[in-house]
Parts: C-alpha cells; structure tokens; sequence
C-alpha cells in the first residue's frame, strides 16, 4: 500500500490481558494545492490520487469544468531544509484562457480531514458557480430497493478499511446499481474529489447518470461537491446537516441519509424515487 498505510507497535488490552502487536494504520498527511504557482489550499488527506484531488477540488470551486481547462499538473519542492520533493505538494497550471480565480489571503482556505472547507461561503457561492443545473438534466429514477443495496456493495470494495477500519470511501453508482469507481481517504469531501478529478480527467463530466454515496455523514460540503459535478444522487449512511438539505432542495438534488439496510430518509428530491403510492402518514417531530 504505500504511503497509504503505515505500521505501528501497539498495546493490546482484552479481558485484561496485555500483548503487543503491530497494528496497520492509514496515512494522514498534509497537501498544499497550488494554482499556477500560488497557493490555493492544504488538505490533510491520505496519499494518493493526489492529482484527482487536486483537479476536483477545482470543480467542486468552479475552477474548471472540463479536462482541457488543466494544461498540467505536477508534485514540486516541498519545504525541507534540502529541498527535496515530500510529494505533499501540487501545482496546477490551468490551460490558456481559462480565467484564474481571486487568490488572496482571504481566499486561501484550510481544510481538514473531517469537516472539508471550514468558514466556507453559503448557497450564493453554489448558485454564481454551477455550471450543470440538475434541476434541468435528464430524470434518472431509482427504487428504495436499490439503494438499500448500495452500502454494502460499496463496503465490500473498501480494500484498505479492510486493513486500517480507519477510512471513509466514496462511491460512485449508476442507475442500475453498478460500482463505477471508488476511492477512499481520511477525509470524505477528499475521497469525494478524488471521484470526481478522475472523472474530470476522463472526460466524463458532468456526472447526471450517476448516484453519490458516502460513508459517514453528508455535509454542506459533500452536497456542493455533487451539485459542481452535476450528481443527480447524494446518499449517506449518517445525517445530512441542515445547510446541506437547504442546498438540495435549492438545486434538485435528491439528498438521501441514514442509509441502512432497507430504512432511509429522503430529504430532498424524492422525485427521482419511485415510491409507494400510498397515502404518507405524518409522524411526530423529534
């Protein structure tokens, strides 16, 4: 694996009895984004696909839209005393014509492994900025019954949770319920934009035949990200937040959380589900 994990001695304590063992680890550093030289933003994320990250990251701002719009992208220096390559560093060169993004020391942003980009903007950034309506593409409907069956189809290709238990992963789906690529990272918005710069790069955006899941929770963050690629689908397995629903609603996203087993919530966009056509029942609010 890599950089992607590492080894570690570590005590064991079960029923009271002491061992040591060697435990497998995933890698958290940090990477610096640079765009044409200057810095954009820095990352704790787990290595690798570190051009996929960078590029969607780039879509996910309304950077670029297609993979003509990168001319090149290339690790360079990074801050040791030698100056040598860390490979924690990127640069991306946009192509002629397309228009570089304000970069100031109020532009910069930082970001974590958890919370994407902290401080971020609200809705105005998504509505001046995307470039694929949802609202406006091609209906993709989807069954309840399929999307029960996604999470554990996208478990079973978690190969380095399989060693670590310490990632989340992304997946995208199509329609039918076929796997069509996944990554993982420490950071869910990175294992996020690591789908969607390979897509960039292959020239399959916008994404509006596909369906979005997500480990873990489904953050305003995420939901900018699917919305940027023109993702029709966002499910999760844990809560959605607030700014995250007002976004789905706002854009025709279907935002699906607590995605388990058959139970689910629809937050948003229940138009692409095809549901019962009994009468709906209102529960009490908790």
């Amino acid at each position: 694996m890599g950089r992607v994990t590492e080894r570690r001695r570590v005590v064991r304590i079960r029923d009271g009895a002491l061992s040591t063992r060697t435990d497998t680890l995933v890698a958290e550093e940090p990477l610096e984004i640079r765009l044409g030289g200057k810095p954009l933003a820095i990352t704790m994320r787990t290595p690798g696909d570190d051009f996929a990250l960078a590029a969607g990251f780039l879509v996910s701002e309304g950077v670029v839209s297609r993979a003509e719009d990168v001319a090149n992208i290339v690790y360079c220096a990074g801050a040791t005393q030698n100056g040598s390559n860390t490979y924690n560093v990127v640069d991306v060169q946009l192509a002629p014509g397309v228009p570089l993004p304000d970069i100031t020391l109020e532009r910069n942003v930082y970001t974590t492994s958890s919370c994407g980009l902290c401080g971020k903007a609200s809705l105005d950034a998504v509505r001046t900025t995307a470039r694929w309506p949802i609202a406006d593409t091609p209906q993709v409907r989807i069954t309840p019954e399929l999307l029960a069956i996604l999470p554990d189809r996208l478990r079973a290709a978690q190969r380095v949770f399989d060693r670590t238990g310490g990632l989340h992963a992304a997946g995208l789906f199509s329609p039918e319920g076929e796997l069509l690529d996944l990554r993982e990272d420490v950071g869910r918005h990175n294992a996020v934009d690591k789908l969607i710069g390979r897509a960039l790069r292959n020239g399959e955006l916008p994404l509006h035949r596909t369906i979005l899941l997500v480990s873990g929770r489904a953050s305003f963050e995420l939901a900018q990200k699917a919305v940027m690629a023109g993702i029709p689908v966002l499910a999760a397995v844990s809560a959605p937040s607030s700014l995250a629903v007002g976004l789905a609603a706002e854009t025709g996203l279907t935002l699906v959380g607590f995605l388990r087993g058959s139970s689910m919530n629809v937050y948003a966009g229940e138009q692409r589900l095809y549901l019962p056509t009994a009468a709906m029942a209102d529960e009490p609010a908790r």
